[in-house]
């Protein structure tokens, strides 16, 4: 029998496609990222330091950038605050050895005028990404602050309303009634960009909604038995818990825990089954359509997996 021979083929690509069916899922799998742009007020909180990390770490996400976004209204705030969330950012992508992901820079005012944009690096960044995604793939925008980068976004090129899908951290909402209360810190940051968000119509939205994502809550001890050994952004995770003094509560004075809003939205995109969302219409002040609404989360569960990500750095 030659090596030639059609039965030894036969048998050869039958044995190969056996042993090769997992890898090829496998490689498939690995094809089917997330393409995501995550836009943060990084410099006006501690869990968007945690929720970025843990993003960097997801093999399910192709982490295209992370925008800085403005936080104007914070009694913190200086006359810069989307360079201080720039610098945050760049901080800890040297932190993690990290070099493919881009950095562009947002608008540091938010939007003054409905239907007038505020031009910015970061815009102008969504825009060509969005027109770069594969035929019958979105780009993922993570919305971890004010609205102002990607609702300009859309703004100046419509045209991108297609071709992606926001995922915003904003709003109280009470499900049973489906009422909104938009005064909520993520939404006053830039209250008219909120507005643009609800009221494109087409838009693909969900929202994480500050009533859901309240309900993930990290304690420093747990923190620091993760944490505290290891060097490098795990050390400046540590610190910036450490050294960050929250304005908005005199509770809880030596910060045991802190509410990891950010991280809800992060773990939710990773892992979907944690988190349940329905569909519901908009504010009855907006254009009327329905969005998704995460409704619910598996705080215990989020958590867990959280911990075992970073076991990874």
């Amino acid at each position: 029998m030659t090596l030639l021979d059609p039965k030894r083929l036969t048998f050869f690509f039958f044995i190969a496609a056996i042993i090769g069916a997992p890898f090829y899922l496998k490689a498939q799998e690995t094809d089917n990222k997330l393409n995501l742009i995550i836009d943060a007020d990084t410099a006006n909180e501690v869990d968007d330091l945690y929720a970025i990390v843990r993003a960097v770490l997801e093999p399910k996400f192709n982490l295209i950038a992370i925008s800085s976004a403005q936080f104007h209204t914070s009694p913190l705030a200086s006359a810069q605050t989307v360079k201080e969330s720039q610098a945050i950012n760049e901080r800890l992508l040297e932190l993690m050895d990290v070099t493919n992901i881009s950095l562009p820079l947002g608008s540091n005012t938010p939007l003054v005028e409905y239907g007038k944009p505020v031009r910015s690096e970061a815009s102008q960044f969504i825009i060509k990404t969005a027109h770069g995604m594969p035929a019958g793939e979105k780009l993922h925008l993570v919305i971890l602050g004010s609205c102002t980068n990607i609702a300009s976004a859309i703004l100046e090129d419509p045209t991108i309303i297609p071709k992606i899908k926001v995922h915003y951290l904003g709003f109280w909402h009470t499900p049973e009634t489906n009422a909104y209360n938009k005064k909520e810190f993520n939404s006053g940051n830039d209250p008219i960009a909120v507005e643009v968000l609800l009221n494109t119509k087409p838009l693909d939205l969900n929202v994480m909604t500050a009533t859901s994502s309240q309900h993930l809550v990290f304690t420093k001890q747990n923190v620091d038995r993760q944490l505290k050994h290891k060097k490098g952004v795990a050390q400046y995770l540590v610190q910036r818990w450490e050294t960050y003094e929250r304005w908005w509560t005199k509770d809880d004075p030596e910060k045991t825990q802190w509410t990891m809003w950010d991280v809800a939205i992060i773990e939710a995109l990773a892992r979907p089954e944690l988190s349940t969302i329905e569909k519901k219409l908009t504010p009855p002040e907006n254009t009327q359509r329905h969005i998704g609404i995460h409704t619910q989360i598996d705080a215990a569960e989020m958590t867990r997996d959280f911990w075992n990500t970073l076991n990874n750095l």
